[in-house]
């Protein structure tokens, strides 16, 4: 798909787009450098909190929020931190306007995965910008986004902008971590914020870079279900000098290696149906045929079982996944371990019984000692309905800033704060005008990073896309 060059580049822009190299045309627009300059400012701001769960504060970061909204002349009772936690709280700015629609939500979350400075080539903490890209520990994930939504809400009260209805900027805690979540606790204590039309979530989604280009704008509107186990195995123990059977440490490593063997059934659903039939057309040869044949809802196992092998995104799309990702073990260097314990993450579609996913594993572990429990009871996550009309807007206002592209609804591999307000019946849309690289997603991950040309076109993304519903 070709996308028109835009009329004009920013000089700045042009820089980016020289070293960046992956990212398609920016868009024009009057104003963009200031927008650009702050929006940098805001993500520089909140990279450099730390707001990790183990030691940092979602608090300080709300607060140094807030301090832009007050100082652009917001009413006091439209900017709040609030929330019961020292170190978790929660932004709530909201931006009031013509009376016409319903409120929208705005959400981000705040705290980011932990991230250590050995493992890192570059600070996590420390905003840098090298080769065309930002470098830093929630910079996708999803500081990037908040910071979006805090330029566009900033820019259009500056610009003398009310919209036809109020925004509701919700920036949270505890969405990494599940302790003390932002929009539970909103939710629960301030239910009049959460009286929406419904919410747009920038913790995931956007547009696709495909073949060096920004080519299909992915709009989450299902996500799988967020389920954690442990597995234990335990031994009296005793002296290490005095080796024997049943050490727990051997029982749950031989448990592991056979788990490692487990695949779910490959299978499909409305949405991902829908997603790779858009995606068909993007690709050719048999990848495109196995898309096609997936979307049609076709009795096809090889084609399933092609298209989950071609990468890891579009295996995770197509079946339940289960992976250990923590262990421990032993309570001495001296003494033989009285337990060893792992923990397995899994992420279930979304119609996928749980009872089954615990017999599954139960039969790969293959060790009735081995003892597996559910960390949490999941919540379900039922997909949305995709709104016609928010749909077209996105498609309107993304064809200004990367040409014509369309919108699709997706189904996220990850979890986000979007199952508290659907499982109330309030719709929710993720997505963030971040263009990214599918194949170099680095969220949780080592060296996080986005591009800095698509960092700088998601802010007018969201200026346009704000302003314009």
């Amino acid at each position: 798909m070709s996308c028109p060059a835009p009329r004009y580049i920013t000089p700045i822009l042009i820089l980016l787009l020289a070293v960046g190299g992956h990212a398609t045309a920016a868009a024009p627009a009057s104003g963009t450098d200031a927008a650009i300059d702050e929006g940098r400012a805001l993500l520089r701001e909140l990279i450099e909190i730390d707001t990790t769960p183990g030691h940092g504060s979602t608090t300080r970061a709300a607060e140094a929020m807030a301090a832009h909204f007050r100082s652009a002349g917001f009413p006091a009772q439209d900017v709040e931190v609030v929330g019961s936690a020292a170190r978790k709280g929660n932004l709530l700015v909201r931006l009031r306007g013509r009376g016409e629609r319903a409120p929208i939500l705005l959400m981000a979350h705040l705290d980011v995965v932990a991230a250590l400075r050995e493992d890192w080539n570059v600070d996590p903490f420390k905003l840098t910008e090298r080769d065309g890209y930002f470098y830093g520990r929630g910079t996708l994930d999803v500081k990037g986004g908040a910071a979006g939504l805090v330029g566009a809400l900033l820019r259009l009260h500056r610009d003398g902008i009310k919209p036809r209805g109020d925004y509701i900027l919700a920036l949270t805690a505890g969405e990494e971590d599940g302790v003390d979540n932002g929009i539970e606790w909103l939710l629960q204590h301030r239910p009049d914020a959460m009286r929406v039309a419904y919410a747009l979530n920038v913790d995931g989604g956007g547009p696709e870079i495909r073949h060096g280009k920004a080519a299909v704008l992915s709009v989450e509107t299902a996500e799988k279900v967020y389920l954690s186990y442990s597995v234990t195995a335990r031994h009296p123990g005793g002296h290490s000098s005095l080796p024997g059977a049943g050490n727990p440490v051997y029982r749950l490593a031989a448990g592991l290696h056979r788990l490692a063997d487990l695949q779910f059934p490959l299978r499909s659903n409305p949405t991902t149906r829908a997603y790779f039939g858009a995606l068909a057309d993007l690709h050719d040869g048999q990848l495109a045929e196995d898309m096609r044949a997936v979307a049609r809802n076709e009795e096809n196992p090889e084609a399933l079982s092609r298209l989950a092998a071609s990468s890891l995104y579009n295996n995770a799309q197509l079946r339940t996944t289960c992976v250990p990702t923590l262990l421990s073990g032993g309570h001495a260097e001296n003494a033989l371990p009285q337990q060893a314990r792992a923990t397995i993450n899994c992420r279930l579609l979304p119609d996928e019984p749980f009872d089954e996913v615990d017999q599954r594993l139960r039969s790969a572990l293959a060790d009735p000692e081995l003892e597996l429990r559910r960390i949490a009871e999941p919540t379900p996550s039922p997909a949305g309905r995709r709104d016609e009309q928010l749909f077209t807007r996105i498609e309107a206002v993304a064809a200004e800033i990367w040409g014509p592209i369309p919108a699709r609804a997706y189904m996220s591999a990850g979890a986000t704060d979007a199952v508290y307000l659907r499982a109330l019946g309030t719709p929710v849309y993720v997505f963030s005008g971040i263009a990214y690289d599918v194949d170099d997603d680095r969220s949780h991950g080592q060296d996080e990073r986005i591009l800095v040309a698509s960092y700088d076109q998601s802010l007018e993304f969201l200026y346009r896309l704000l302003k314009s519903l």
